[in-house]
Order: C-alpha cells, then structure tokens, then sequence
C-alpha cells in the first residue's frame, strides 16, 4: 500500500507518504499560509505521487460528522481564512482515493496507540502542547467522538496562586490553552520556553496547569496511557513536575499501580516522537482503505 498522509497543524504542514506497517518513506513540510496557497502545495505534491488513500489529521475545530452537509470542513477557527474552508472537499475534487480526516491530536493518538508509546493498549489520551493546546482520546479501541470531537485544550482551569496571567486564548482567557500554550509562556514570561532556565519557576507553573487537565482526564476517561507531546513538551524538566503535580492531585485515589508505582511509565512523551502527527494522518490513510 502506498498512503498518503496530511498534519495539518495550525503553523505548519507536512505531507508523507507511507505503507500500511507505518513506515514513511517521503515527506515535506511548509508554513501554513491561507488556505489556497497552502492546498496548492498540498495538491502539487500528491499530484506527483500515485496513493491508494488519503488521511487527514488537521487543526481544528472541524466537522467530523460524515452526516453533516459540512463535513470535511474547518469550522470556528482562529486561524485567518480557514474558518468555513471545505478542506477535505477541494482534495477530494482532485483525488479519487478513500479519505479518511480528522483532527492532529485525535489523530496522534491513533499513531501512538498503533505503533507507538501505547501499542498493544485499548485506550490513551495524546496531548499536544504548542502553539496551542489540543487533545486526542482513543478508547475502547477506537477514537472518540460525539457532538464533534474532543477540545480539551479549552477546558477551564483553577488558577496557580502564585500566577496573575490573563491568559491568551481570544475565546476563554484563561483556559488551559489560554494559560499553558506556548504563545501563553512566552507572554507570561516575555521570553520563548527554550529561553528559559530548566529551574525557572515558569515550569511548576506549567506543570500547575498540564496537570489538572491530565488529572481530569484520569478521572472521566480512565486512559491506560497518557502522552505529552507537541514543542513544549520539549522541555523534558516538565514531566517530572507534571507526574508529581498528577499524584498530588489524586492524592491516592486512583489506587492503580501505573499512578502509585510506575507513574513515570504511564505519563510519557510520544514513543514516535517528532512523527507522531504524521504517523496519525498514515494510520488514518490506512483506516480509510479499510472502510472503503
């Protein structure tokens, strides 16, 4: 099988090719521009290429809804000129292959529960942590959906005590994109996060943040694994302070040993690490030729 793949993300794209065994064998990547200049790029590169499938792991939000006379589509997006944009549809115009899209995170964690850090598991939820903040559920073996997908990037978050920041997010303030995000740390602190000292306090406060939305994630979803990925996560001092953060949080009530012994092989960084993302679109591509 020769699949083609898309990590649509919000600053920049890239588009592979790879096999069903998630091997990628081509890839390039350019900024994320408008909509129609960015798709030419898209479309310039497939164009040269014969793929069985497509598959699509974008920012969003996006219609996932197959029922929905917009499917396909990016819906409410800060992201100038994409919102209302009919992403998959101007593909679909041009390539006569089995698609299947949906969103990065959702489809990082596909990528990292079929041939990554939670192969072999049922369940585990991808964080990305960047330029913004976004998340992927896959339980029960499959990814999880619902009225549209999950956004739990804009969950609310209880403030650290010591921090007075307004937060970014243009919609909520001070959620946990609004407050953990990188454009977040780099106003909070007016320096980008790799600038930072490893102990800057910068990093307990991020990890404040990062560990509610994990902590509450545990307690409603019940992951077997949680990934922390996306530029931030890049800071490595970050997942001890995460991990604590977690333990504290729960203070002893979720009794399993993956949390009370073990911790640190139950919050990790992506086992694809920086291809993640594009192995998700790939894992998608191969899910559209099963469907087909």
């Amino acid at each position: 099988m020769r699949i083609g793949a898309i990590e649509a993300g919000g600053t920049k794209f890239v588009c592979g090719i790879g096999n069903e065994h998630g091997e990628i064998m081509d890839r390039i990547h350019f900024p994320t521009e408008q909509p129609e200049p960015t798709l030419e790029k898209v479309i310039a590169y497939f164009q040269a290429k014969k793929v069985d499938s497509i598959g699509i792991g974008a920012f969003g939000p996006i219609d996932i809804d197959r029922s929905s006379p917009n499917y396909g589509y990016v819906t409410t997006t800060p992201k100038p000129g994409w919102a209302g944009f009919d992403f998959v549809g101007t593909l679909k115009n041009l390539f006569p292959v089995p698609f299947e899209w949906d969103t990065d995170v959702n489809a990082a964690a596909l990528g990292e529960a079929t041939w990554g850090a939670a192969k072999g598991l049922d369940s585990c939820v991808y964080y990305t942590i960047g330029t913004g903040v976004g998340v992927g559920v896959y339980a029960e073996g499959k990814l999880i959906h619902g009225l549209m997908h999950p956004e739990g990037g804009h969950v609310l978050t209880r403030r650290h005590p010591d921090d007075h920041f307004a937060g970014v997010c243009p919609y909520h303030g001070d959620c946990l994109e609004g407050m953990a995000a990188g454009p977040a740390l780099e106003a909070r602190w007016k320096a980008k996060g790799y600038e930072l000292p490893r102990d800057h306090q910068a990093w307990a406060i991020e990890a404040f943040y990062i560990a509610q939305a994990v902590t509450g994630m545990i307690l409603t979803v019940s992951p077997k694994k949680i990934i922390l990925g996306g530029g931030v996560m890049k800071q490595i001092q970050l997942f001890p302070y995460v991990r604590e953060e977690v333990r504290r949080n729960l203070n002893g009530y979720v009794g399993a040993k993956e949390i009370i012994s073990d911790i640190d092989h139950y919050i990790v960084p992506p086992g694809l690490g920086d291809n993640a993302g594009l192995c998700g679109a790939l894992a998608l591509g191969v899910k559209a030729l099963h469907n087909a």
